[in-house]
């Protein structure tokens, strides 16, 4: 028992110094900073009125396209229900609604995706790469043909202008970015971020179906990934995200 309390122990001071040294070295960069020192104390207070921990422990981002929004859930606990922090305003979108499935179509991606890295040097201010392309986009790729490339370096950040990404005002991705860095630096390496065409309410998909009803495929997909907004709308949970081996979404 005592062994295993050590080890425990052990594993805990590893994490706590890999979260100072991150949060170190984003604050030795000037953004980063300025972020901190403008927003951190209000951030802070706005989660405690939420009745949320700061720094946050578990937080989960969920964007809608159609409406240019950009979700903050927290929670304290993993036996707690997520709750809405705030929305963002995603001010500028490019492409339709639907996946990305080739380079240059300047679509912004639709799907369950992570931050993979912070980037304090960004050319838009401040930005966060998301994990696309993940498996399902690989495999769906691959069978357009050997030649099709995804792309990547699709990025939430700042500057307002976009081929593809989720551009925030740089206010707003100050903000976020102080969010997301210290809920890394506090234990979450993964900050999921989940991108849908829109709300799925009814009358969405009804809109859905009589614009897009020819294309089968988009449709599929849509209900794909449906089927996790549908719980997490009920339950303020997520469900574990898997893949089938012909790249669709599963749970």
């Amino acid at each position: 028992m005592f062994f295993f309390w050590v080890i425990s122990f052990s594993f805990d001071v590893l994490a706590q110094n890999e979260g100072h040294d991150f949060l170190k070295v984003q604050n030795s960069f000037p953004h980063v900073t300025l972020a901190w020192k403008k927003h951190y104390d209000t951030l802070a207070k706005e989660f405690r009125n939420k009745g949320l921990e700061f720094p946050p422990k578990d937080i989960y981002l969920r964007a809608f396209k159609s409406q240019n929004e950009l979700e903050l859930w927290g929670r304290n606990s993993p036996d707690k229900e997520y709750r809405l922090v705030r929305v963002f305003h995603i001010c500028a979108l490019s492409g339709v609604l639907g996946p990305k499935r080739v380079q240059g179509d300047r679509q912004v991606p639709e799907g369950y995706y992570f931050i993979d890295e912070f980037n304090p040097k960004s050319e838009y201010y401040l930005s966060m790469l998301l994990s696309y392309p993940n498996y399902a986009d690989e495999i769906v790729s691959a069978q357009l043909g050997d030649n099709v490339k995804l792309g990547g370096d699709i990025y939430i950040h700042g500057g307002c202008v976009t081929i593809g990404c989720l551009p925030m005002t740089d206010a707003g991705i100050q903000q976020l970015y102080v969010i997301c860095m210290n809920a890394k630096a506090n234990g979450q390496e993964n900050i999921p971020v989940h991108i849908f065409p829109t709300r799925f309410t009814k009358n969405s998909m009804n809109y859905l179906k009589r614009e897009y009803g020819t294309d089968l495929k988009r449709l599929q997909f849509w209900n794909e990934l449906k089927e996790g907004y549908d719980y997490f709308e009920k339950y303020h949970e997520l469900l574990p995200v898997m893949y089938t081996p012909d790249g669709k979404y599963a749970y």
